[in-house]
């Protein structure tokens, strides 16, 4: 009991947690879903009507690479139906990023029940914290990574001639651009390890030259070009990111959170 209790005669309050079933769980996470894919199937509906601008901006590196070795700045496709698939992907892909807040919204009032009031508070954090770093990490490929690899390939071919479809280019864009996305999104994943305290910033910084090597290794496998130069312009925001990390579990570790409670209440 703190001294404030005390001096007041009451008992300190105690936060009971909601009980749900696991058929409530079920249902519940049923209308988390339904609501999620709603909300995707609008967003794709009204990126639809925007998916050639779309794509122009998605195609924007290749051109610029083709222009500036004096090449043919135009995509080909072998099957009649591709474009129409292509664009229908697009139209999805945009619409869940477009809707994206309220799908983790909905996210968080899944799992908010099992969280103490006090842990709540980390929603609005949450959220924009991941947008924000998925959005970096795909303008990270979009300008840097992506344009870099485009110009070597392209430059290294100088003596044939290139025939690129929108469906390979689409795929290799998506598989950089989303890849360097979902990498900005490490702070997150060691926000929740730290949270439940399975990572700690200490094993963070005693395994840091081991997590050099990792890092550099999946550089090597994410970069599409075998240049050192380009491996380190992945690498180099992992590194950043990793530090970042570290700084992240220490504020949310168990440890640290109880060291400050008990800061509060003396």
């Amino acid at each position: 009991m703190s001294e404030f209790a005390a001096a007041s005669g009451r008992e300190p309050e105690t936060e009971t947690m909601p009980t749900m079933g696991f058929l409530d769980h079920l249902e519940e996470l049923r209308k988390r879903i339904v609501h999620s894919i709603v909300a995707v199937i609008a967003g794709t509906a009204v990126c639809w009507g925007y998916r050639e601008k779309i794509y122009a901006v998605m195609q924007k590196p290749i051109m610029d690479a083709l222009h500036s070795h004096k090449l043919d700045e135009k995509l080909v496709y072998l099957n009649p139906t591709e474009p129409f698939n292509l664009y229908i992907k697009i139209a999805m892909l945009a619409g869940l990023f477009l809707t994206s807040p309220y799908v983790l919204y909905q996210l968080w009032m899944f799992i908010s029940p099992g969280l103490y009031r006090n842990e709540k508070r980390y929603v609005l954090p949450f959220m924009v914290s991941t947008i924000t770093l998925f959005t970096l990490g795909g303008y990270f490929g979009y300008r840097i990574a992506y344009p870099r690899a485009l110009d070597f390939f392209i430059g290294f071919n100088g003596q044939f001639q290139p025939m690129i479809t929108v469906g390979e280019y689409t795929q290799l864009f998506l598989s950089i651009v989303l890849g360097m996305g979902l990498i900005f999104e490490m702070p997150i994943l060691v926000f929740f390890l730290a949270f439940m305290g399975i990572m700690t910033p200490s094993f963070m910084i005693k395994n840091f030259r081991y997590a050099i090597l990792v890092i550099f290794i999946l550089a090597a496998i994410v970069t599409p070009t075998p240049d050192v130069i380009n491996m380190c312009v992945f690498a180099a925001p992992m590194l950043a990111l990793y530090a970042l990390s570290i700084g992240v579990a220490y504020v949310v570790h168990p440890k640290q959170r109880e060291a400050r409670r008990a800061k509060q209440a003396s």
